[in-house]
């Protein structure tokens, strides 16, 4: 997959609000990046009482999958296997932990998108909600 224009600042709009609101639905407290296709910063959203933590670890995702062209998932799964995978441990640019969905439009990579603030099923789930308002 290529990488097309980047995602508008309205369309990043849209997603983290369609992510908020499956996150407010479940009671969960997240943050959420939206970056472009540039691995640039285009939207950044810290809910009421969400973990400091989660500030970082949310853009850390959406890096990781602009910049590698995949989803997080990817690369937990890959270390979850052990063995030569280990080695995207040392990689100081990866995060391989779910949250981190690709931006996709007609076909382009175009941004994405990272969440985090609770278990890493459930911030893909928020992403995933978030991704269908496009």
């Amino acid at each position: 997959m290529t990488y097309g224009k980047p995602i508008t600042l309205a369309d990043a709009k849209k997603i983290v609000a369609a992510a908020q609101a499956e996150a407010i639905k479940n009671g969960w407290h997240m943050a959420i990046a939206i970056y472009d296709s540039g691995a640039n910063l285009v939207l950044l959203e810290k809910m009421d009482n969400t973990q400091l933590g989660s500030i970082e670890i949310c853009q850390q995702k959406a890096l990781t999958s602009v910049k590698f062209r995949r989803a997080t998932k990817a690369f937990e799964e890959a270390v979850e296997k052990g063995g030569m995978n280990l080695k995207i441990l040392s990689m100081s640019n990866v995060i391989p932990v779910e949250g981190g969905e690709l931006i996709v439009k007609n076909d382009e990579i175009i941004g994405a998108i990272g969440v985090s603030g609770a278990l890493s099923a459930q911030d893909t789930q928020v992403a995933k909600a978030g991704l269908a308002a496009l």
